[in-house]
This record gives C-alpha cells, structure tokens and sequence, in this order.
C-alpha cells in the first residue's frame, strides 16, 4: 500500500512540474514562461519560429495579462501585453528587419490603413534599424495602455517608444490580423495546436 501511494506521489510530481515548467527552448532558444513589464508579470500565451525561404529568421512569443486563443480580442485589449523576438540568422540585418515589420504593418492595415498610421511606421523603422542587429539579438516589444505607447527594448536597453493605439493595433495585426505574416506561427502565439 505505501508502495503505491509513493508511486502515485512521485507521477503527480512530475505531472505537476511538467506543467509548472518556468521555460521552454525551440531551436536552442530559451523562451521564458513570464516576462514583467512595469512591475506586472505577463503570461506565455504561445510561442513559435518564423520561417521564410526555408530559413528560420526568428523565436517569437507572446505574453499577456489574461490568455486568450481570440486574436481579436488580444488586439483590441487595453492591458500590458508584450512580443519577445530572438534572432535567429546572421542573415537578419537591421534593414532586413525594420523592412519586414513595414512590409507586416502593410499587410495587416492595407492602403487605408498604413496611411492613418505612416509616421509611427516611419518611427518603427528608424528605431529598429538604428542598431546592428545580429544571430541572437532578443527584442520585447511592449503595449503600455498607461501612454498606449509600444516600448521597443533590444538586448534589455529601452530604444524607444510609439505611441497610438490605432500603431499597436496594426503591430499586433503583423502576427495576428486575418491576413498575418505566417498563418502558423499566428496559431503558435494564440496556442492553437493544429
């Protein structure tokens, strides 16, 4: 009997250390399961790898307040949230990445759309390519509703803001609108496992 209550115990540690794990690691990141942005603690909500041309550019997360598999909702929310960018290629230059988010803005909005919002792209693309980016270079991109600014952070050193809520919108609609830059990695950061 005490044989197999030991036995129980031991599985439901696993169980719950396996479901309390503090990180996870895809192709050698490591991808932590919360981020703190002003003192508040955001929530892994999904996390997956860009790929273009057959190469893996980019581990990308998601963190927010409340979960939500709803990209609608998550767009629209006024609460802290945040995207975590690892780079993965030496091939990812400053220009190459500032010129992919402005082509992701393009798509996410539209004509329309980039024409309410082409000074904060405009800022988005001097900021991203002020410095190298290089392999393993880590970007937290995050929503402050307290200025309904997004904060860029590039190797923990604060580069600059934009402010806007129609911006942080169109940002998020990069990896979340109905017509993102990779359908797949949209359902990685919502957690949907298809």
């Amino acid at each position: 009997m005490k044989k197999n209550v030991i036995i129980v115990l031991l599985f439901l540690v696993q169980v719950f250390s396996v479901n309390a794990q503090s990180q996870f690691e895809v192709e050698g990141v490591t991808v932590p399961r919360t981020i703190t942005f002003e003192g508040q603690k955001l929530e892994l909500n999904g996390f997956g790898v860009r790929s273009k041309a057959w190469v893996d550019v980019y581990v990308q997360a998601l963190y927010l307040t409340t979960l939500s598999q709803d990209p609608n909702f998550i767009m629209d929310s006024e609460t802290p949230m945040g995207i975590r960018i690892e780079i993965l290629s030496s091939l990812v230059s400053s220009k190459k990445l500032s010129k992919a988010l402005y082509v992701g803005l393009e798509k996410s909005v539209g004509d329309e759309g980039m024409m309410k919002i082409q000074n904060e792209a405009k800022q988005l693309e001097a900021l991203v390519n002020g410095d190298i980016t290089k392999k393993g270079d880590v970007f937290n991109l995050i929503y402050n509703p307290s200025d309904t600014s997004i904060w860029i952070v590039k190797n923990e050193k604060f580069v600059g803001k934009i402010a806007g809520l129609d911006f942080k919108k169109a940002f998020l609609g990069i990896w979340l609108s109905e017509n993102p830059v990779d359908k797949d990695l949209k359902n990685d950061l919502l957690g949907i496992i298809k």
